[in-house]
């Protein structure tokens, strides 16, 4: 069987072909696969667990029964935070079956030891985002929104949305993008040569040398309404898709 990956689905309420292409994935590798890997970004934005029990939140139960179904069958599933659903919980992680990953894990990928992660640490050179990114990160942030009443929660999300936006548009791509030295000191650190990540949408599969050894950097898709993108591996082959 196979290994799945996929990253930066973005799901809300104005998707719904991004979500009815995720609920078509799901029942393709339902008891058909050996683990399916989501690397952050699911969401377009999480305000905590407790969301999960409000009328809004029905536009994600098909998501969350449709996981819940891939793990009962057998299929192992794995969680890591992308930079827009950091706050999912052990709620979310209960109600699906998957288990969360820290920021970074390491795999055994069919006999490669590969290093898994969103992949927006690897944009070292976007500094007012990785600013932005510590606070978001610190347990006392964390701690003092999720007090916050679920109403006020989404408010400040929508408004850090928009604002995200306008900041993205007076960067160049090249900012956007991961830096190449960032890249070859995170391998180096995880003592592999294979990387797969998500968060930049632009899915390639980049392959170089470092330090006179061949290394490999696996780079997912986005979704959008008529197109997802996923990365299956098994034993012999690889497939990237978007």
């Amino acid at each position: 069987m196979s290994s799945w990956f996929i990253a930066d689905l973005h799901l809300d309420g104005t998707r719904p072909g991004a979500i009815r292409l995720l609920l078509d994935l799901l029942e393709q590798i339902e008891g058909r696969a050996d683990a399916l890997y989501i690397l952050g970004d699911l969401f377009e934005y999480w305000v905590g667990d407790d969301a999960l029990a409000t009328p809004d939140a029905a536009v994600f139960q098909p998501v969350v029964s449709g996981l819940r179904q891939v793990h009962d069958s057998g299929v192992k599933l794995y969680f890591q935070h992308g930079n827009r659903d950091f706050l999912v919980g052990e709620r979310f992680a209960e109600a699906t079956g998957c288990t969360l990953l820290p920021e970074q894990q390491v795999i055994d990928l069919y006999g490669t030891p590969t290093l898994l992660l969103h992949g927006d640490t690897l944009c070292t050179d976007d500094v007012e985002y990785q600013q932005v990114r510590k606070l978001f990160r610190n347990p006392q942030w964390q701690q003092q929104f999720l007090a916050l009443p679920l109403a006020e929660r989404i408010r400040q999300a929508e408004a850090m949305r928009a604002q995200s936006r306008m900041s993205m548009q007076g960067k160049t791509e090249a900012i956007l993008d991961v830096n190449q030295q960032t890249v070859a000191e995170t391998l180096k650190q995880a003592g592999v040569t294979h990387m797969i990540h998500g968060h930049t949408h632009r899915p390639a599969v980049h392959d170089f040398v470092l330090d006179g050894e061949a290394v490999q950097r696996i780079v997912l898709g986005d979704w959008h309404e008529d197109k997802g993108s996923f990365l299956a591996v098994d034993v012999k082959s690889m497939r990237l898709e978007f």
